[in-house]
């Protein structure tokens, strides 16, 4: 039997009180359909013999009514009931049950999830006014723009839908209201303009009619956080999981990255009201701009310079309070607390000069901490850690140029040099080369070294390459009995192979430089290009504080800090660099440096024995009652974060120097996000938006 209207109004004349509202209604019958296959089970039961009436099935049945009819389930608006009507109700409902169900046309044939078929699914502007009108007397209201769109949605339960797109605007200033943006005049230099909706429940992935739930993105993120997954891996299991056409591609899964997290970052950069974009842009357009706003070639990451928590910053400490705890001091200034066995460790020492140092940063004067003011308060002091990683992006094949690729593909200039791709490769030739798309001139000497150049491996096997860099990690690379990797080249024009100058491939970035509290959270990052030099890394380190010169660490660890320290001494000795913050050498990598670095043992030193540095030296007691120094911060904390961003190396490599950008700026996010959620968890957050400077 078909259930009618009259059908539904008897159920609710025969078990509903007039009083309840039209949302407890609805929610109990929900749950009397949700009911169903609990019912067939008690039914089935009762076909065998010696069976009970009341069956566990039909207890649990009772159960979830009577929790169904409780007043809790009732429109927050209704005044409370005067008595509980719920236990009678639902006694009444479960003694008709067979009934009732026959009288709703439930049946085998017809299963309860046909009883509430699928919504028709609309997408629109959640505004109702417009944004850029003034107010004359009543809100500017929206008009319909065009007739309705059919789309396809991917919803929220992974499924292909029909839907329907409806646009909205204003007929004053002509602004367009989309459901994920809106667009609006600009001036006659840029045309229209676009602002993103950041609440939006749907994105646009395809300009051919393809949104999805903006919860597929949210799948998205877990996905590249837990799995480390790329735009083409999860198109590929988002296609397996739908299993119906048509099948996500990789661009459209790009383009849901760039919509998703273009929204999260100018949300954690507090530019809602400020960012625009092209109207309709495509995702490059998207991240480019993004990109512009939000750090181009490195940047801070938001809300990391006010965090505090127990792992990064400490109360200041005096040399009085290491002697008040029983500590020992050590008159050696270059002794380590708790220093690493360096007998278990690879060591590589390095060259270090005292040349050019100022005579107070010798051994003449060694550092000593400023005694305690009386009735001053402690302050706070923090320590960050900073480290590169060789995680880079392709740059034009010019030495000299650090510039991006035109071409990422296979490309090899940027856009000032690209007219060097007619012209022989072997600098400095200038020939024009003799056919389209080759690299070299006819001269038969240069052709015959560009085939040598890309043969240059042949010879070379996977498990051959694989044993060599095996090797070198557990012996060192200047361990003179590893092997290593030798690409012979001939000589040319009388220069050895390995000098001969030519542009034919492209070069790369050196390394992502990252700094990071002690506790882990990222503060910011830049790029190296030509190496990881002294004068490189202080512009990126200048260039995160530049605004934010009160939030400068106590203590900045990196593992060659006293070369950097020498660098900055000799070019600006009133750097704060030097007056506010302390350099030193990182835990792991201190023990590899020179014992007759004086530089290095005295000033650098990361956690000093002779109490010249109390802020780097706890006193913690073990389980047996004994006093034990330790160091204060984890000073490794940059190599942590470089192991963690191993795993998406692959994907970054291959990436334009725009998407490389935007994709690390999403990652810091993301994994400061996590290190917040584990301070939090761990409840270590106890300085957490109590600092605006740090002494």
């Amino acid at each position: 039997m078909v259930p009618a209207v009259s059908h539904f109004i008897v159920v609710l004349q025969l078990y509903m009180v007039p009083e309840f509202s039209l949302q407890r209604a609805f929610y109990i019958i929900s749950v009397l359909v949700a009911a169903y296959p609990l019912f067939r089970l008690h039914l089935n039961q009762l076909r065998e013999p010696r069976q009970p009436r009341e069956t566990a099935w039909l207890r649990s049945i009772f159960a979830i009514f009577t929790q169904a009819f409780n007043s809790e389930n009732e429109h927050p608006d209704f005044p409370p009931e005067p008595d509980d009507l719920s236990e009678q109700l639902a006694k009444r409902l479960c003694g008709d049950l067979e009934h009732l169900y026959h009288l709703l046309g439930f049946s085998s044939e017809h299963p309860p999830s046909q009883f509430f078929p699928e919504p028709h699914t609309i997408l629109c502007t959640t505004r109702v006014n417009c944004l850029f009108c003034p107010n004359e007397g009543h809100p500017p209201t929206l008009r319909r723009h065009r007739d309705p769109q059919q789309i396809q949605l991917l919803d929220k339960s992974f499924n292909w839908v029909k839907a329907q797109l409806y646009v909205a605007y204003c007929p004053k200033c002509q602004a367009e209201y989309y459901p994920d943006r809106i667009t609006f005049l600009g001036n006659e230099t840029h045309g229209r303009k676009q602002r993103l909706e950041y609440d939006a429940a749907y994105l646009r992935v395809s300009k051919h009619g393809i949104w999805m739930d903006r919860r597929i993105a949210l799948a998205q993120e877990n996905a590249i956080l837990r799995f480390h997954s790329g735009w083409t891996n999860f198109a590929e299991w988002l296609s397996d999981v739908v299993d119906a056409k048509p099948r996500i591609t990789a661009r459209q899964s790009q383009r849901l990255y760039f919509e998703h997290f273009a929204r999260r970052l100018i949300i954690a950069h507090e530019l809602e009201d400020s960012f625009t974009v092209p109207a309709h842009s495509d995702a490059q357009t998207l991240a480019k701009t993004v990109r512009e706003v939000v750090g181009e070639n490195g940047g801070i990451i938001p809300g990391s310079m006010n965090h505090g928590c127990t792992r990064c910053t400490h109360l200041k400490r005096y040399a009085a309070d290491l002697l008040a705890e029983g500590v020992v001091l050590d008159a050696n200034e270059s002794t380590v607390i708790d220093a690493p066995d360096p007998n278990s460790i690879r060591t590589a020492p390095t060259t270090a000069s005292d040349e050019g140092i100022p005579p107070e940063l010798l051994a003449s004067a060694f550092p000593k901490q400023q005694e305690r003011a009386a009735g001053s308060g402690r302050g706070y002091t923090r320590l960050a850690s900073m480290d590169g990683k060789t995680i880079n992006h392709r740059t034009c094949a010019v030495n000299t140029c650090d510039g991006p690729l035109v071409n990422f593909k296979n490309g090899r200039f940027c856009k000032t040099h690209l007219q060097m791709e007619e012209i022989c490769g072997i600098i400095p030739c200038g020939r024009p080369v003799h056919s389209t798309g080759a690299v070299t001139c006819d001269d038969e000497t240069h052709k015959e070294w560009h085939r040598k150049y890309l043969n240059r491996f042949s010879r070379l096997s996977f498990p051959g390459v694989q044993r060599v860099v095996r090797r070198q990690t557990e012996h060192g690379s200047q361990a003179a009995s590893v092997p290593t990797l030798h690409s012979e080249l001939p000589e040319l024009n009388g220069v050895g192979g390995e000098n001969v100058v030519h542009t034919f491939r492209a070069r790369t970035t050196y390394c992502l430089q990252t700094v990071q509290w002690a506790c882990g959270c990222p503060i910011g990052w830049g790029k190296c290009y030509q190496s990881e030099s002294s004068s490189q890394v202080l512009k990126i380190i200048d260039r995160i504080w530049e605004h934010h010169p009160d939030f400068r660490p106590s203590f900045l660890a990196y593992d060659d800090a006293c070369n950097l320290l020498r660098h900055i001494v000799t070019q600006d000795p009133q750097s704060p660099w030097i007056h506010i913050t302390k350099l030193i050498v990182d835990a792991w990598h201190y023990i590899g440096h020179q014992a007759t670095d004086i530089l290095c043992r005295i000033w650098c030193n990361p956690a000093p024995a002779n109490g010249s540095q109390p802020d780097l030296v706890l006193v913690q007691t073990d389980d047996n009652g004994v006093k034990h120094t330790t160091r204060a911060f984890n000073t490794e904390t940059a190599e942590q974060l470089n192991a963690w961003l191993t795993g998406y190396e692959a994907q970054l490599r291959q990436m334009s120097d725009i998407n490389f950008d935007f994709s690390v700026h999403v990652l810091l996010l993301l994994y400061k996000e996590l290190v917040e959620k584990r301070v939090k968890k761990k409840n270590h957050q106890q300085y957490v938006g109590r600092l605006c400077s740090v002494t």
